[in-house]
């Protein structure tokens, strides 16, 4: 006669099916059901960004911009719980299923997240990085790696900013961008360029037919903001254009009545000549 399984065989049989993750499509329990979902996740992962978003290599003067890509793709892919969640307490006899997936699903998460970053370090940089089993740390290892190249970043950086002009190929929209990214750049080196100083450096980056801007922004008494800034210069931006064309054309205009007088001259001195 078959014995009526107890409580605690059912327990037993929910802690193995925990463990033992089972194909997508089974019949299983409810916690079974998550493993199962979860490993498929971490071992196929896949993300309607996947075309969009290009992985950086670290090559030594990327960290900051690698960083950002990393952890925005594992987002996207569902493996950053590791980066999220604190490590869970370590197993017992005693743990609960529950106790033992969210273990099993962060060991996991941590594992994929590693071999991702690793696959995504210039090799010829892979050496000097220092071997640890927890990403967390990992990356405040390879952050150390890069301290004196964010130094000579933030030294580029100010240079750039103090001396960039504004080109005419491309419009004063883009140019006041450029350089308020470089101000961001700078400020997540830990170098915050104030907007009054911005501005300052944006209106002077700007050429002569500026002037008159310039001397009313100086003449205002209120302080503009960057967007206020940058809205205003867009407008004077239009109107230099506007007046462009009269200016080529009254120009040419002149040039021409000019030519034409010389050259009567010229005819009635030939004429009384001959």
């Amino acid at each position: 006669m078959d014995a009526t399984p107890s409580e605690d065989d059912h327990l037993q049989g929910d802690a193995v099916n925990a463990r033992v993750p089972k194909p997508i499509g089974t019949s299983t329990p409810r916690a079974t059901s998550i493993v199962a979902t979860s490993y498929a996740t971490l071992t196929f992962p896949t993300s309607p960004f996947d075309d969009i978003i290009r992985i950086l290599m670290l090559n030594g003067d990327n960290f900051y911009d690698w960083k950002e890509n990393i952890l925005l793709k594992l987002g996207c892919l569902k493996l950053d719980m590791v980066l999220r969640v604190d490590k869970p307490l370590a197993l017992t006899e005693s743990s609960m299923p529950a106790q033992i997936l969210k273990n099993e699903q962060w060991e996991q998460s941590n594992r994929f997240c590693l071999l991702f970053m690793k696959s995504h370090i210039n090799k010829s940089i892979q050496g000097s990085i220092p071997e640890t089993d927890k990403v967390k740390a990992f990356l405040k290892v390879v952050a150390k790696q890069f301290v004196c190249s964010d130094k000579a970043l933030a030294s580029t950086l100010i240079k750039k900013l103090s001396s960039k002009t504004f080109d005419s190929t491309k419009g004063v929209r883009e140019h006041i961008m450029q350089m308020r990214d470089m101000a961001a750049q700078l400020k997540s080196l830990k170098l915050e360029i104030f907007e009054s100083f911005l501005i300052h450096f944006i209106l002077n980056s700007l050429p002569f037919e500026y002037s008159p801007f310039k001397i009313s922004y100086n003449t205002h008494k209120d302080e503009w903001s960057v967007n206020e800034l940058l809205t205003m210069c867009v407008q004077e931006e239009k109107r230099l254009k506007n007046e462009r064309p009269k200016s080529v054309h009254i120009a040419n205009h002149t040039n021409g009545k000019t030519k034409k007088g010389k050259d009567t001259q010229l005819h009635k001195h030939k004429v009384s000549f001959f």
